[in-house]
């Protein structure tokens, strides 16, 4: 039985990051990409599942490694735009330990902030088993706000499934900005991935069960409210269930978070059961810790088997 994939569009960005101390201090930088709807998109590919992004890059160099990083991984790239008038962003990291990474982000007037409704491949998303969206994207600007909604109702009419990543991001919007347009998000989703710093500037308070639980209560059907190093809660289908932590040695945190959805979603879009999708999700963040940068610790299969393995 072929199994539909994923659709994810949004900002993608090239990413230089120091392997240790300050960029004026560096002789050589690691180069790579960075975006949330890009590493979903990685790591369900990764795991054996269709998966395809869209979004706007520049005509320039950046954008040209975005789109070869994203196919070099199996991400079909076929409904991206490129951007003859505007540049890539870009995201510069210092890194000097493993709890201290310093980000600037050069995304002024990009490429992504450009993203408006007229650049949705419709018929992407009514082939896709599940849209995923995410807040940060619809913070960029009023056009990809009014896009993440454009494409949220073309699935909704033709029952495809919305995943929505709160995702919500200091820059470039601020709490009370974001507040009444993430809480719209939440409620015509059907799965909701949400910090418990997320939730919380929702508006709603209480434990991570109880962050759950109103979640829950403004419409998505499935929510997982992840909680960092501490592991995370999930309500799905009005019952709790148990997401393990896996002990690993902890180097970057960065892309860990997308490693969750990433998880879940590809078993979702198998019709794994839900236990099997939060351990799935919960071991792909575990992996994706132990290694550094934003897509490179996103695991296969086999690595998922060989962490279950008694050690």
């Amino acid at each position: 039985m072929s199994v539909r994939g994923l659709f994810t569009f949004g900002e993608s960005l090239a990413a230089f990051s120091t392997t240790s101390g300050k960029l004026r201090h560096a002789g050589t930088v690691d180069v790579g990409i960075a975006g949330s709807e890009a590493m979903v998109a990685i790591g369900v590919a990764r795991l054996g599942i269709a998966s395809a992004w869209a979004g706007r890059v520049g005509a320039d160099e950046p954008g040209a490694l975005i789109l070869a990083r994203l196919r070099d991984e199996g991400v079909d790239t076929s409904a991206a735009t490129t951007d003859q008038e505007a540049p890539t962003g870009l995201v510069i990291r210092d890194f000097r330990t493993r709890d201290s990474t310093r980000a600037a982000y050069y995304r002024h007037a990009s490429a992504a902030a450009r993203l408006c409704p007229e650049d949705i491949a419709e018929d992407r998303i009514r082939e896709a088993g599940v849209l995923h969206v995410t807040g940060s994207t619809a913070g960029l600007s009023d056009t990809a706000a009014k896009t993440v909604f454009t494409a949220i109702e073309i699935a909704r009419a033709d029952d495809v499934t919305v995943s929505l990543d709160l995702g919500y991001r200091h820059a470039p919007w601020s709490p009370e900005e974001a507040r009444d347009v993430l809480r719209d998000l939440v409620t015509q989703a059907d799965i909701v991935f949400a910090g418990d710093d997320e939730a919380r500037l929702l508006g709603f308070a209480g434990t991570a069960e109880e962050l759950a639980e109103s979640l829950a209560a403004l419409g998505p059907e499935e929510v997982i409210v992840t909680l960092g190093p501490r592991g995370a809660v999930a309500e799905l289908h009005g019952a709790r269930y148990d997401v393990p932590r896996y002990p690993v040695r902890a180097v970057d945190a960065e892309g860990a978070d997308e490693a969750f959805v990433a998880g879940y979603l590809a078993d979702h879009l198998t019709g794994a059961p839900p236990e099997r999708r939060v351990r799935t999700a919960a071991a792909c963040r575990a992996l994706a810790l132990s290694v550094a940068g934003d897509w490179d610790g996103l695991p296969d299969r086999e690595e998922l088997i060989q962490l279950a393995r008694p050690r």
